[in-house]
């Protein structure tokens, strides 16, 4: 834990160890911050009691407080040079994080607001019946549709091709971003390590990276063969060019001075690029990496309804065919939610892999 007194003088509280000793001071100022690096567990005592403690036990009351202060202060406590890893208590880490979430007004904002969509939602529809919204299935309906046994247009959770939608759909996801990102990574670190890659390569890439999606689709139905290769093709074409290009603002981010450093210590080209570009790219990375798997989902919807036989936009397209307008909200909410999950363990996996990024901040202060 980092504490950082008011004068300005910062120290390292390790773990077992005490502080706040200064409240039972008067001649010290009490305003003291606190920035937990890691999962903390905090004992908090009042001064005034345990002032009350030491006066009624003579035991306790042998120590000056003053002279307890004073000593505090004099320790001069180093920051170490690394900050103690905590992949092996991950685990809890984690529950200790959703447990703090859960105490935060967060959730249940999140609930009020998914809370006020349904509400209109019913309301326009049903209520009110707005003349906008009376081709619209409403809340019920499609509620009623999703969870019966027996669906009136064949689409709900108990039916397996639902669930073969969705794993289409998921699978031809994983490949195309996993694609992207082997391929995406490299080229967006080269666009920014390398002048020589990006004079060659950077004006192609923006000239290509605006087309929209739709216009790559007759190339990719003449190019590649099949059903499968054009809807693969055209999710990973989106997704590769926003990992490319946050990669390379992630490397343009690096301040110089650490480029400078590690060659003033002798470090190679290669040793620079390893242990300075990598690693200070990596938040602008992952954060292209949430990006691309949603704009990814964005692609595939798009290249399912003009190609693919299966799928979520496959399903959504055929439903808008034979006005089964049911299905549509039902197929448009489970790619929310899949989307979402997807999303969320991308960034997931950021925050574990970048464990130190997340104790930089704390101990910066940055939120």
């Amino acid at each position: 834990m980092r504490l950082e007194k008011s004068g300005g003088a910062t120290t390292i509280a390790r773990p077992g160890e005490a502080f706040g000793w200064s409240a039972l001071s008067d001649r010290s100022e009490r305003r003291h911050r606190t920035v937990a690096a890691s999962a903390t567990s905090l004992l908090r005592l009042k001064g005034t009691a345990l002032l009350d403690i030491m006066t009624s036990d003579p035991r306790l009351g042998r120590v000056s407080r003053d002279d307890v202060a004073d000593t505090i202060h004099a320790i001069q406590i180093s920051e170490p040079a690394q900050v103690p890893q905590r992949r092996g208590g991950s685990l809890t880490f984690a529950l200790f994080q959703t447990g703090q979430w859960f105490k935060g007004p967060k959730p249940y904002l999140m609930l009020l607001g998914y809370a006020l969509l349904l509400s209109f939602w019913y309301l326009s529809v049903e209520v009110l019946k707005l003349p906008r919204f009376a081709e619209m299935p409403g809340l019920t309906t499609v509620i009623q549709e999703w969870l019966s046994p027996n669906p009136a247009y064949g689409i709900s959770i108990h039916t397996p091709v639902y669930y073969l939608h969705i794993l289409v759909s998921l699978r031809r996801i994983a490949i195309a971003f996993i694609f992207a990102t082997a391929l995406g990574v490299p080229v967006g670190l080269l666009l920014g390590w390398s002048k020589t890659f990006k004079d060659y390569v950077f004006p192609i890439f923006e000239m290509i990276r605006p087309i929209p999606i739709l216009a790559w689709v007759p190339l990719a139905i003449v190019m590649l063969p099949g059903s499968e290769l054009p809807v693969l093709y055209l999710t990973f074409l989106a997704s590769f060019f926003a990992t490319a290009l946050n990669t390379m603002l992630g490397v343009k981010s690096i301040d110089p001075v650490y480029v400078l450093a590690a060659k003033c210590l002798g470090a190679s080209r290669w040793q620079v690029f390893r242990h300075v570009v990598v690693p200070g790219a990596l938040p602008f990375i992952f954060t292209g990496l949430q990006i691309s798997i949603g704009v990814a989902w964005f692609s595939l919807v798009a290249a399912e309804m003009v190609s693919g036989q299966f799928g979520l936009g496959y399903l959504i397209n055929t439903s808008y065919t034979t006005v089964q307008y049911p299905t549509i909200i039902i197929a448009m909410i489970t790619l929310g939610i899949v989307g979402y999950i997807t999303s969320v363990a991308v960034r997931v996996a950021g925050d574990w892999l970048m464990g130190w990024r997340i104790r930089q901040l704390a101990m910066q202060e940055r939120r």
